[in-house]
């Protein structure tokens, strides 16, 4: 019986949990981007690190402009300046900048054009409320909290509020290490002539290696094994010997040449390998030795779909990311075009989303579906998630869609 989808989703995270990368490393902030906090990052110190100003204007006491709303400059205070031994005489106001740091005993600062210079000195048009453009200090971030939580993926933005805290280095999840190869005598190295007319590029492992890439993983290229028994079973022992996760290309379907599903069962476990998905039915999932193994699908389209919806969460997962990975973002929009499905599989085709006419999301399908056609990918910004128990969409009617994340996505 088929898994579906959902099971065998939550089967992969179940065992991963128990495999979770648990060594770290300390890492220049530089390198840090997208990678897996090892341990919660405590700020030390406050963010601003004392009262400033918000704008370019006047630093007054609120007693002062009770007496009289014009008010001579005393003094000029720059963003840097020092004012440890600043003079304040009573009955005026500063002349400050913004980021310049705010005396103690000013109560507000008075941004410039809400003010009017005159012989006398600076006249306030309008009402002026405590505290009004001022950044107090620890506003942003204080000293001694958490301001990232161990398993977070750090990205640019983050990084940046650990360079404003003056966090040079960071402890990170040491990056996972893949083994990766493909397997059939069909396959062809990149770069060189096709050897007969049954031969075929490995495309896939290019693909995957990418993804890989991407994801911040250590890989272990270990190329085109060929379609033999004892050679499939040295490079999965080589692998297991080296790698936290295996990942192969081909071999796991019902062929008589498959043989890489034998020889997982004869040197490890399968915990499942066929699911109620499409394109992506004959995926393995087991463990040999202490690493874990995916293997994919021989087509392009299956490797690709099955490596997003599976083993990316998988990945993050034995990586230290805790909470949801990546979570899908999901829409409810109506088909621009009908869509071919048959019922008994949870289907991910490809189709791209975007505005109509009349300014509505609606989705449209890329093309043929073909497990074999990589160019249904090309035009693609989603997929198209259509039930298992659900057959052929119309045009008009309503379907779920899952934009595609970072991974596929610039």
């Amino acid at each position: 019986m088929l898994l579906t989808f959902q099971q065998a989703k939550e089967k992969v995270l179940q065992t991963a949990a128990a495999h979770t990368q648990r060594q770290h490393e300390t890492v220049p902030l530089e390198h840090a981007v997208d990678r897996i906090t090892a341990a919660p990052i405590i700020s030390p110190i406050n963010v601003p690190g004392f009262d400033n100003s918000a704008m370019d204007g006047y630093a007054v006491r609120l007693a002062d402009l009770a007496k009289s709303t014009t008010l001579p400059v005393a003094q000029a205070i720059f963003a840097g300046d020092n004012i440890s031994q600043l003079v304040w005489p009573q009955g005026s106001c500063l002349r400050i900048m913004t980021g310049a740091p705010v005396p103690s005993d000013a109560d507000s600062v008075v941004m410039q054009e809400e003010t009017e210079k005159t012989a006398a000195g600076i006249t306030f048009l309008q009402e002026v409320k405590p505290g009004q453009n001022i950044r107090r200090i620890g506003e942003d971030v204080k000293k001694d909290t958490v301001t990232i939580p161990a398993g977070q993926k750090l990205s640019i933005p983050t990084l940046s509020t650990l360079a404003a805290l003056g966090i040079a280095q960071v402890s990170l999840f040491k990056r996972l290490k893949v083994a990766l190869f493909s397997t059939g005598n069909e396959l062809t190295p990149l770069g060189q002539p096709l050897a007969h007319n049954g031969a075929i590029y490995d495309s896939n492992r290019f693909t995957l290696k990418l993804l890989l890439q991407k994801l911040h993983c250590e890989i272990i290229d270990l190329g085109i094994i060929p379609d033999d028994p004892a050679q499939i079973k040295q490079a999965l022992a080589t692998a297991s010997s080296q790698a936290d996760l295996i990942i192969t290309s081909g071999g796991v379907s019902v062929g008589d040449a498959d043989y890489t599903k034998m020889a997982l069962q004869e040197l490890g476990q399968i915990n499942f390998w066929k699911i109620a998905m499409k394109p992506g039915k004959p995926f393995a999932f087991g463990q040999l030795g202490h690493a874990l193994f995916c293997g994919l699908p021989g087509n392009p389209v299956s490797t690709l779909v099955t490596f997003y919806q599976l083993v990316q969460p998988l990945i993050l997962r034995l990586s230290g990311c805790q909470g949801k990975e990546n979570p899908a973002l999901t829409f409810q929009v109506k088909s621009a075009t009908n869509l071919k499905k048959s019922v008994g599989r949870l289907d991910f085709q490809r189709g791209k989303l975007q505005t109509n006419a009349q300014g509505e999301l609606e989705v449209t399908t890329t093309g043929k579906q073909g497990s074999h056609i990589t160019q249904s990918f090309s035009h693609a910004n989603c997929f198209i998630v259509l039930e298992q128990e659900r057959g052929s969409v119309k045009q008009g009617e309503w379907v779920t869609v899952e934009l595609f994340n970072s991974l596929l996505m610039d």
